[in-house]
């Protein structure tokens, strides 16, 4: 089965086709990080503008890519949910006239689905359930426990910034570049990551919290400076020296991922049957969070992380997913009657 993929939830223009939910026969983005390093962050109306010139376009290289032409696809899947309002609209309206006017079923799904999937593609010896999910992403910080395919129950979530979102943060505050996950990796490589202890915030259960986290970091700096906390954050990074910068970005990724690597641990005492541990989402593709990870559980379970180019935003994983849906039997949505929601959670 071979199934077109469309992904438009954020700041990447995707199209991909991918065959049985796991051999990726074309996969191309176009992301817009070099237009939003300016600003620092994403622009919902810059970021569905861009989508809108370059969708199409898009669409066809996966085609031309593939070698095949629409009348070999069988499905069109699209992300529906969550995301930015402007970009799912566009994604959405392309993937409804396109499936009317090639007749072809259509299949909405949810972006953090399309995450996990990441790691089914090009896997030879895929996942195996039951299984528990790290979602880790600039929007999405979740541990999910799948006992199947199309079963997702959220066992532990973010009460307030997700980890990524924490990193983009952070970045801002030493003086780093948007986006903040690759810049803090890059810049800590030469940092001492125990040079500023920084706590692990006490929440209850499974859940997480970064937002006590990046004030920490915040507090931090300002106290090495010897700044009133009154002094403005996006002035800090004028009097740090380069090595304060490597030295704090290395402390605050080895705490976030140790806080990670705890839940988890939590998580795996809590559903002890569990088979699989999945990595998905943007933080995924962080080199300290793999090494640690396969340091702490690699003698417990099978460990998945997918391949940091499908870590990110793709459309490759959204015709993954498209294919588990299916094969669960998931019917498809009339075209005519497909709604986006910018805040959905995954069920």
């Amino acid at each position: 089965m071979k199934i077109l993929g469309i992904e438009t939830s954020c700041d990447e223009t995707a199209a991909a086709i991918v065959e049985n939910g796991q051999t990726i026969l074309s996969n191309t983005v176009v992301s817009q990080i070099d237009i939003f390093a300016a600003y620092g962050g994403v622009i919902p109306e810059i970021a569905a503008r861009s989508h809108l010139e370059t969708i199409l376009p898009v669409i066809d290289k996966a085609l031309k890519d593939s070698e095949y032409t629409w009348s070999d696809l069988d499905a069109i899947a699209v992300t529906h949910t969550p995301g930015l309002l402007g970009s799912l609209l566009v994604g959405t309206l392309t993937a409804r006239t396109l499936a009317i006017l090639h007749q072809k079923p259509l299949y909405p799904i949810h972006h953090l689905k399309s995450h996990i999937y990441a790691n089914w593609l090009e896997a030879q010896n895929p996942p195996i359930f039951p299984l528990l999910a790290l979602v880790i992403s600039g929007g999405h910080t979740q541990i999910i426990y799948m006992h199947k395919h199309h079963d997702f129950q959220i066992i532990g979530t973010t009460l307030d910034d997700a980890v990524g979102e924490c990193f983009d943060k952070v970045a801002k505050i030493l003086g780093l570049p948007y986006p903040g996950g690759p810049a803090i990796a890059e810049a800590a490589k030469s940092g001492n990551p125990t040079k500023y202890p920084l706590p692990h915030p006490q929440v209850t259960n499974l859940d997480f919290s970064f937002s006590g986290l990046k004030t920490a970091v915040l507090r931090a700096v300002q106290t090495e400076l010897g700044l009133p906390i009154s002094h403005p954050s996006t002035d800090l990074k004028n009097h740090l020296t380069p090595t304060q910068v490597a030295d704090f970005a290395a402390s605050f990724q080895s705490t976030a991922v140790n806080i990670l690597l705890a839940k988890l641990s939590t998580a795996l005492e809590a559903h002890p049957n569990t088979k699989s541990l999945v990595f998905a989402g943007g933080v995924a593709a962080n080199q300290l969070l793999r090494q640690q990870t396969n340091k702490t559980f690699q003698d417990k379970l099978p460990i998945f992380f997918p391949d940091p180019s499908l870590s990110g935003d793709n459309a490759a994983m959204v015709a993954a997913a498209a294919f588990y849906e299916i094969k669960s039997g998931i019917t498809p949505t009339d075209p005519y009657r497909l709604n986006i929601s910018p805040r959905s959670v995954i069920s």
